[in-house]
């Protein structure tokens, strides 16, 4: 069970979590005209009084940008104001996942995005690992990752995951931990929630933005990181016995974080996993405020007292 924040924004203002609730017959409920952002906090580990969010502008900015594919005005500088005024009622102790949406509010039942109310909402729940930080077990789903011809891929637009959910639970009721999504091309996309790593022969490599991708933020952090490290990145199509042969396959995403890839359906992968392990220890002392060349990445948000 989640551990829910105690405040939601909800309506402009933060309201105890169990007043922040919409109608049976809200449009994004009936046709997932909606899209969410997904950011992680924590209290700083030298000051309690202070409170970290990793990559906060890129986050703001794609829900900004997620907004606008759906019609509806979302400034950045909104997205940010409400962010604080939440940490500042809900004043989290542990680290905590903050998922705000915006969405059509109306209560009309046409398919629609003109002539529409919309809303925008955080609430947050507690969260550690949400995936198992010594690996996990995928399946290559039998469902397609959907083209960005037919979907907006460059927003996380909430009626697109169900193919995510359908993948999801596929690949746990037969039983491995994670799906990995092909697309229309039969090349290696993502998987239900997360982007997607190989290392080959010391060249760490990820699926481009042009594999039906979502463009991750974590994604695009651990190649800037990679690069500054002096790592040999390669953005470009991945066949899936690419996967079968790496010396390194991992995850990553906001709540999954870096997540290594121990087994793919009945081939396990290597356990050594260096790369991968420099970069996840790099981020993760990036997102605690303790790499000052990385600074610029976190913000910081003081607990009034």
């Amino acid at each position: 069970m989640h551990q829910f924040l105690p405040y939601a924004w909800f309506g402009g203002r933060c309201v105890p979590f169990a007043e922040a609730t919409i109608s049976v017959a809200t449009h994004a409920l009936h046709y997932g005209t909606g899209a969410f952002g997904g950011m992680r906090a924590l209290p700083n580990p030298t000051d309690p009084g202070e409170i970290l969010l990793f990559r906060a502008d890129r986050h703001a900015r794609r829900l900004s940008q997620s907004a606008r594919l759906l019609l509806t005005d979302l400034p950045e500088s909104t997205i940010h104001g409400a962010i604080e005024q939440f940490l500042q009622a809900n004043r989290p102790t542990t680290p905590i996942y903050l998922r705000p949406f915006v969405y059509t509010s109306d209560l009309g039942i046409a398919p629609r995005l003109h002539d529409i109310e919309t809303d925008f909402l955080i609430y947050g729940i507690e969260l550690g690992d949400y995936l198992s930080p010594d690996g996990v077990s995928c399946r290559f789903s039998s469902w397609c990752r959907q083209e960005d011809r037919s979907l907006p891929l460059r927003g996380k637009i909430s009626g697109a995951y169900i193919t995510s959910s359908l993948a999801k639970t596929e690949a746990v009721q037969s039983g491995f931990d994670e799906a990995l999504l092909l697309n229309s091309r039969g090349k290696v996309s993502e998987a239900s929630g997360m982007n997607l790593f190989i290392v080959r022969d010391g060249v760490l490599i990820t699926p481009s933005v042009d594999q039906d991708i979502l463009e991750g933020i974590t994604r695009a952090s651990i190649l800037e990181l990679a690069r500054d490290i002096g790592i040999p990145t390669l953005e470009r199509a991945v066949d899936k016995t690419e996967l079968l042969v790496a010396d390194e396959v991992f995850l990553s995403g906001t709540a999954a974080r870096v997540t290594p890839v121990r087994r793919i359906e009945s081939t396990d992968l290597p356990s050594e996993r260096p790369v991968m392990a420099l970069l996840r220890d790099r981020l993760t002392a990036i997102t605690q405020g303790f790499d000052p060349a990385y600074d610029h990445w976190v913000s910081r948000v003081r607990l009034l007292a």
